[in-house]
């Protein structure tokens, strides 16, 4: 789907060539050996947006090699994961590599909440956003997960509450002042989420290493996408003019501070990375696409980044370095 070398029109793949240099060290090579062994007969989640599907959809394919023939089954039942009468498509996707008994499982959630209906037997019904409460798959299936990885961000705007029919919803009933304040929403939705998720682990309820990663940059030049904005290769501006301050994600940071959920930050790595969206070279669209990133591309480098955060944390466990 985000394959831009199968997109007609792209002149070059030069974004699939570029990688993160740290400073003062050297991140280990991706290895989907070590990867799929150290999550032997374990679960991995990914919990998110669409931004999220393409960081699972990346792993997938560093995990296989891009092999189609690859010792790989689908999953997706157990969880609930199976395409509903009318739908585009399911509500996630589930792999389990055989060899190592690893399953990699993507969940849709654009917000990371639970969402009901206010009214069940009503088709154009309004929905509670409840910004309190972890979205449901996350409360039915944390037990099982062994790795939890999140993201949210891009759907917190009034378009998008609008469109979706979402009510913000607190202790179970409307609240009119997140209702007004759509960022005040996301940072208290996070902040809640964090904090249910370390309650869960302080009380050994669940053995998930939990990430949130923070916000994927979007890179839209002289307007936004439906009023022309751009990030073709025939408008290059100098990114050092574009990148301020740290480049991370403020919200996600205070969220995770003080839990033992782990930050992975992508937001700055990929701050400089305007050559890799999709542009306008998809669908034969009017607008271009510089939120969503081509595969292979940036999504590899946040599992390479998430990849050296899980050896770290075993070299430690093995006192090694």
């Amino acid at each position: 789907m985000w394959a831009c070398r199968l997109m007609p029109g792209r002149p070059n793949f030069n974004y699939e060539g570029f990688r993160w240099q740290p400073d003062g060290c050297n991140l280990p090579e991706f290895s989907s050996r070590d990867f799929l062994y150290m999550m032997q007969n374990k679960v991995v989640v990914f919990v998110g947006d669409s931004i999220g599907r393409q960081q699972y959809q990346s792993l997938m394919c560093m995990l296989t090699g891009g092999d189609d023939e690859a010792p790989v089954e689908d999953a997706a039942a157990p969880y609930g994961l199976v395409k509903r009468p009318g739908a585009i498509r399911p509500d996630g996707y589930a792999q389990r590599f055989k060899e190592t008994n690893t399953t990699i499982i993507f969940y849709w959630s654009v917000t990371l909440c639970e969402v009901q209906p206010l009214n069940v037997s009503d088709p154009n019904t309004e929905y509670a956003l409840h910004l309190d409460r972890p979205v449901t798959f996350i409360q039915k299936y944390l037990r099982i997960m062994d790795m939890l990885i999140l993201n949210t961000g891009h759907h917190w705007n009034r378009g998008k509450m609008e469109l979706n029919k979402w009510m913000m919803h607190v202790d179970g009933k409307p609240n009119a002042t997140y209702a007004r304040d759509i960022g005040s929403a996301r940072e208290l939705a996070l902040h809640k989420l964090a904090e249910w998720l370390h309650q869960k682990k302080e009380k050994n309820l669940t053995n998930a290493e939990v990430y949130m990663r923070s916000l994927s940059p979007r890179h839209f030049f002289d307007g936004e996408w439906n009023t022309g904005g751009r990030c073709d290769e025939d408008f290059m501006p100098m990114m050092q003019h574009n990148i301020t301050g740290p480049g991370s994600d403020p919200v996600i940071e205070s969220a995770v501070s003080g839990t033992s959920l782990r930050l992975l930050n992508i937001t700055y790595v990929s701050q400089f990375r305007y050559d890799g969206h999709v542009s306008k070279y998809w669908r034969n669209t009017k607008g271009q696409d510089c939120l969503h990133w081509c595969l292979p591309g940036v999504p590899d480098v946040w599992n390479e980044l998430l990849y050296a955060d899980m050896v770290s944390q075993q070299n430690k466990q093995r006192g090694t370095s």
